[in-house]
């Protein structure tokens, strides 16, 4: 067979102060042929199109690769430079038996508020007898646009997003199967009219996505995918969903809406507590051993906002004998000067507190320069992820990871690849909604959740959107629990 594989990937806050540009996207975008080895979240289909097209003599067409930290809308002309360089690379590749696109889900440009069904349309256009499948994020907008242009479509599982390899196996499979005529399921989507999610290192979602896993590939249901919603984005299409591929309709949607069903009846008990900044320190404090990781989950970088507040180390300052650890904190022009001032050095700096009102105020204090770096590189499942330049500085028994670049703290060596001892930390913020969890559990005495009161934004229900469809929760009473009468 004749596959084409490429990538296009963001996910958009459309209430975050930072515009997406080509520039955004430089830093990870690779031109055709040149996508590493290792499987990141938006390449893991290049990675398993590669092991397919070696063993099972397919031809392979790569096509471009194209991935920007999550941030705030992105540009119109950045979009469609972007979404034509790939349609040209597909005419050019024609004709081919399958496509597969590593994607986001939650991509918003100026102009185009479903970017992933627009690019796959276009496609679908292009080839109209192609396979066509896409690999997302479960924190996506499932639009009918995407679901009526594609033939598959397959959302991570897990939250934090360590199966991207996984689904990727899985949506080339599918897709492959359906190309030589094995398999002809059809989509079923059942729409929650709910904004939440769930995470998947805790009960009831740990046991929700087992039972995912074990129904998939029986009774005649090919793929099952739990869509989150992702809720700072201001689109018609926000909110949860469950997708189903089943060989049958009738017991495709039931089970779409069996799955859906349970998971509203699971309220707010599927995610853990969010305690406020001063309440969340006076816990950690009051717990055995350490280091308690605090999670400041609307000040996360993969949420698309700054991840440059500094409500928790202004906390953090008021208990000077406590040691702690945050990071990693946005703040280019903080790096330089340390930078030029070099380890050792002892001055006065303004860090944190800059891309908006939400941010907090910027922090002021003689801090002494601890290690610095051109490129602090951290594992991520398979991939590996450049925070740029970075430095850590002290504050008496505080230390702070100060990062050029703007990345979620995946896991620990953004703290001890500057020379940072966790185990001798009683506190450790990580700027991070749940990605954080699977490297930092094993070495945390607590984690939890904090609700520092922004940026993201934290309450759907105070979200002023404008295009989403109405009747939803919490915006109004769910209407699959509390049906209207009239």
């Amino acid at each position: 067979m004749r596959i084409f594989v490429a990538s296009l990937a963001t996910e958009t806050n459309t209430f975050a102060p930072i515009p997406t540009d080509l520039r955004s996207f430089a830093p990870t975008y690779y031109k055709p042929g040149t996508a590493p080895a290792a499987a990141t979240m938006n390449t893991a289909v290049m990675v398993v199109a590669r092991r397919l097209a070696a063993e099972q003599g397919h031809t392979l067409v790569e096509g471009s690769c194209a991935w920007a930290d999550p941030a705030g809308i992105v540009g119109r002309a950045t979009y469609e430079t972007l979404r034509d360089e790939i349609l040209d690379q597909l005419r050019a590749a024609m004709p081919v038996d399958v496509i597969l696109f590593g994607l986001h889900g939650a991509m918003v440009a100026h102009g185009y508020d479903d970017c992933e069904g627009d690019l796959m349309a276009r496609a679908r256009r292009i080839a109209p007898n192609a396979v066509i499948g896409g690999e997302i994020d479960p924190h996506t907008h499932l639009s009918d646009t995407m679901v009526q242009s594609a033939d598959f479509i397959v959302a991570f599982k897990e939250f934090p997003h360590t199966d991207f390899l996984a689904r990727a196996e899985d949506l080339a499979a599918l897709c492959l199967a359906k190309a030589s005529g094995e398999i002809n399921p059809v989509p079923c989507v059942w729409d929650m009219r709910h904004i939440g999610g769930f995470m998947t290192g805790r009960e009831p979602g740990r046991s929700f996505v087992d039972r995912m896993l074990a129904m998939e590939g029986r009774d005649g249901i090919r793929s099952i995918s739990a869509i989150h919603g992702f809720t700072a984005a201001d689109v018609y299409d926000v909110g949860s969903k469950m997708l189903v591929y089943a060989d049958d309709r009738a017991k495709g949607e039931a089970l779409a809406e069996k799955l859906g069903r349970e998971q509203l009846a699971w309220g707010q008990g599927a995610n853990p507590v969010h305690l406020k900044t001063a309440e969340a320190v006076t816990d950690a404090l009051a717990t055995e051993g350490g280091p308690v990781v605090l999670a400041d989950r609307w000040d996360n970088p993969g949420g698309g906002v700054a991840g440059d507040s500094t409500f928790l180390i202004e906390e953090l300052l008021k208990y000077p004998d406590v040691p702690a650890a945050v990071g990693a904190l946005w703040d280019a022009q903080a790096v330089a000067f340390c930078i030029a001032a070099g380890p050792g050095a002892v001055m006065p700096l303004r860090f944190g507190g800059k891309a908006a009102a939400t941010s907090g105020n910027p922090i002021d204090a003689v801090v002494t320069v601890r290690a610095v770096t051109d490129d602090l590189r951290i594992p991520f499942e398979q991939s590996e992820v450049s925070l740029g330049a970075a430095a850590a500085i002290s504050i008496g028994n505080l230390d702070v990871v100060l990062a050029s670049g703007r990345a979620q703290t995946f896991s620990p060596p953004v703290f001890t690849n500057l020379g940072i001892d966790l185990s001798k930390k009683k506190i450790v913020v990580v700027k991070s909604s749940n990605h954080f969890f699977a490297a930092f559990a094993p070495i945390a005495a607590k984690i939890t959740y904090v609700d520092c009161g922004g940026p993201y934004p934290p309450d759907a229900a105070k979200i002023p959107y404008t295009k989403i469809r109405r009747p939803i929760s919490p915006l109004d009473a769910n209407p699959w629990l509390f049906p209207r009468n009239d």
